[in-house]
């Protein structure tokens, strides 16, 4: 399966147009070719020849038009590389050339799987080219030469080939650490406000039945939290509250985050007016229920306020359904703390 589905995740585009490109260089290159006074054989060479500068235009169209996705399913990157090795190794013992430059070839289509395919595909295709190089060199050349020839080329590309997968994969971890920074919140592990905007947008422009609810949370006496037990033990508090609210809430059905500060906000597409409202009481019950407890076994009584909004199904007021949270979010505050509020 890692071997079909070859392309990695972010490359899917890339990896096609890139691939569009080195055919489209490949097939001028080798029509090019007897310009230069290089033989290219007899008449079944000329023929393989020109059937493969065929084959890579339109290999390269089809990489250019079709869905990079249909691509990968159907491995179609995957096989135009081991294509791309059969037709240097038979274009090399039809003309019986065993030059440097030849062998030269086989590096192309590796380079690109090392660049854009993952580490099974290329291995794959590595192996190929270093398989099909040895071949053509023993129809070719006495066994000794060959194999020493094969050896020093095949080890070039082994080398190649590792270097640049384990390039790729650095960069993957970095781009990784990057998204995760961009997504999830290092303190508390709930999204970050970027995520909850993308969700939000989402949410809004693919409708679901019961519209959309938005709460947003803020802590009660934060300041007072902070000032009195210092800022750690604010962020402990934090910590805490994220824990109970994610323990009260389903991945699948809402998303939480942390806004910023002591601001919290639970996303819930597909829940009516009433429910998100009785989901709200919920998380405060909770938050009132579980106390933190410092390090020298104090207790600190924690408290909420609330104010819930609600879009429905086909509005896309995303200004509004903030703004109508927020404000019923004051109204909680303002009323006393501790409290859900509904916006009108």
């Amino acid at each position: 399966m890692t071997v079909v589905r070859a392309l990695r995740a972010r490359d899917f585009r890339a990896a096609a147009h890139s691939a569009a490109l080195i055919l489209l260089v490949s097939a001028v290159v080798l029509s090019l070719l007897p310009l230069f006074a290089v033989p290219v054989g007899g008449p079944v060479a000329q023929a393989v020849h020109w059937t493969g500068v065929v084959t890579i235009l339109g290999a390269a169209l089809a990489c250019r038009v079709l869905r990079p996705e249909f691509l990968d399913r159907w491995a179609v990157c995957t096989v135009l590389a081991l294509a791309g090795v059969g037709l240097i190794g038979t274009l090399n013992v039809l003309t019986e050339d065993t030059s440097a430059g030849s062998q030269a070839f086989y590096a192309l289509p590796v380079l690109w799987v090392a660049f854009h395919l993952r580490a099974t595909a290329v291995a794959l295709v590595t192996a190929s080219a270093v398989a099909v190089n040895t071949l053509a060199l023993l129809a070719l050349l006495p066994t000794a030469k060959a194999l020493t020839d094969a050896t020093f080329f095949g080890a070039v590309l082994i080398v190649i080939a590792a270097l640049l997968v384990r390039a790729n994969r650095m960069q993957e971890r970095l781009v990784d650490a990057l998204q995760r920074q961009l997504t999830v919140d290092s303190l508390t592990g709930l999204a970050t406000r970027r995520a909850f905007d993308e969700a939000l947008e989402t949410a809004i422009n693919r409708p679901v039945p019961g519209g959309t609810a938005l709460v947003l949370i803020d802590v009660d006496s934060f300041k007072w939290i902070n000032d009195t037990h210092g800022h750690p033990v604010g962020d402990d508090v934090l910590v805490h509250l994220a824990r109970v609210l994610r323990g009260r809430i389903r991945a699948e059905d809402a998303v939480l985050s942390r806004l910023g500060g002591d601001e919290l906000a639970v996303l819930m597409p597909g829940c009516g007016r009433e429910v998100a409202a009785r989901r709200a009481e919920e998380l405060l019950d909770a938050v009132r229920g579980e106390p933190l407890a410092l390090a020298d076994g104090t207790l600190v009584a924690l408290s909420i306020s609330l104010g819930v909004a609600h879009l429905p199904r086909y509005s896309r007021d995303r200004r509004g359904l903030y703004t109508s949270a927020d404000a019923a979010l004051y109204e909680a505050k303002r009323g006393g703390r501790g409290r859900v509020a509904l916006a009108v």
